[in-house]
């Protein structure tokens, strides 16, 4: 008989490690938000689950759950429900085995997710121009 203070609520549905497909993985962090939420578990996570204001994002909570969700199903994080508030920590241990130097990858990108991708720092110049 377990400790029921200490038990968590089972994960969500989420694909198994087996069925992790890379270009689900890239295509959820294709989104700037999205790789600032997996940037910021990898790098600023704590040893439990973080609910969604952890993060600091000023958009409406329809959004961010969508966002997360996008995730969850692309196998990036795992969440689980905790009452009424859904709680995510990142797949480090099944990301690092199925994809090599991806979390390196992560950790290594610009900071801030919510910045402009269109501004000056963030355009390619047009050929011939430098």
């Amino acid at each position: 008989m377990g400790d029921t203070a200490t038990e968590r609520p089972p994960l969500l549905p989420e694909p198994s490690i087996e069925e992790l497909r890379l270009e689900a993985v890239m295509g959820a962090l294709a989104d700037p938000l999205r790789m600032t939420v997996a940037r910021k578990l990898l790098l600023e996570s704590d040893e439990f689950d973080h609910p969604c204001g952890w993060f600091g994002f000023d958009r409406p909570k329809s959004s961010l759950t969508h966002h997360f969700k996008a995730l969850r199903e692309a196998g990036v994080i795992h969440q689980r429900q905790y009452g009424l508030e859904r709680r995510s920590r990142l797949r480090t241990e099944d990301l690092n085995d199925r994809f090599p130097g991806l979390l390196d990858l992560i950790a290594s990108t610009a900071g801030d997710g919510e910045s402009n991708p269109s501004s000056p720092a963030h355009r390619p110049e047009a050929p011939g121009t430098s």
